[in-house]
């Protein structure tokens, strides 16, 4: 993964186990480096070894986004907030599928990129539903 996208507390995946970023650090300036930790194990590891995690719906509803409509073209999912939306496109082109703020369309299709857009909105990390050590299909 690209250094500059990540943040602390961004959730990744690193062989097939969900992680959270504590530190990111650059060894004898030349290679980024992320200190991970899990439930299980802390980890210091080149941040070009670590993974987006694509946004699922379960994601979603882990994030307190709730299923509002549903139909053979689109799936559309909306947090408390009125005003953040995210659609899944069912069709093959993908043409509104992402996340929606203030109706503006805006291109997320990882965790660490919601995470990032909320944060930099709010001022806070968006809360999870407890995501544990949730095994991704990679």
């Amino acid at each position: 993964m690209n250094v500059a996208d990540l943040k602390i507390n961004n959730l990744v995946e690193y062989k097939n186990q969900i992680f959270t970023i504590t530190e990111i650090f650059q060894h004898d300036e030349k290679d980024y480096f992320v200190r991970i930790e899990n439930d299980v194990r802390s980890v210091s590891v080149p941040a070009d070894s670590i993974k987006p995690i694509k946004i699922t719906e379960e994601w979603l509803e882990k994030f307190g986004f709730l299923r509002t409509y549903s139909s053979d073209q689109r799936i559309r999912y909306e947090r408390p907030e009125s005003f953040i939306k995210y659609d899944i496109d069912l069709s093959s082109r993908k043409i509104v599928e992402g996340l929606k703020i203030y109706g503006n369309s805006i291109k997320c299709k990882y965790i660490h990129e919601f995470q990032n857009i909320f944060s930099c909105l709010f001022g806070k990390e968006p809360a999870t539903m407890g995501y544990g050590l949730v095994k991704t299909n990679s």
